[in-house]
């Protein structure tokens, strides 16, 4: 969520012990410890009502899988790939002429004209 090392949030804590000044300071905290239960409130309720409102077909997914950060392209194509290899890798049947027209092709006499059509050109 927000990257804040430890020694700069310290530092922020000096610096707002600093501006604030002791007879401040417990008064801010308080608002800011009211104001982050209020934000934790409406995101536990805005949870609560997108789950209502899509329904129980979606409470068992796992919502981190679709992390886009998630994703690393290489990963992405070597998976790809090896379902590739593995596709190559299956017997597939030898292809069957689909009309009596689409002959297999067959070894001419030498001398002998290729054949030749006149509507396909």
């Amino acid at each position: 969520m927000i990257d804040i090392s430890v020694e700069k949030l310290f530092l922020l804590l000096i610096i707002a012990a600093l501006v604030l000044g002791p007879t401040k300071l417990p008064e801010y905290a308080a608002k800011l410890g009211r104001v982050i239960r209020e934000l934790r409130r409406m995101a536990s309720g805005a949870q609560e009502q997108i789950r209502k409102e899509l329904g129980p077909d979606f409470d068992g997914i796992d919502w981190r899988k679709m992390d886009p950060r998630q994703y690393d392209p290489r990963r992405i194509i070597r998976e790809a790939l090896s379902e590739e290899e593995t596709a190559s890798l299956t017997p597939m049947q030898p292809a069957r002429p689909a009309s009596p027209a689409l002959q297999p092709a067959t070894q001419l006499d030498a001398g002998q004209p290729a054949p030749f059509d006149d509507e396909s050109t």
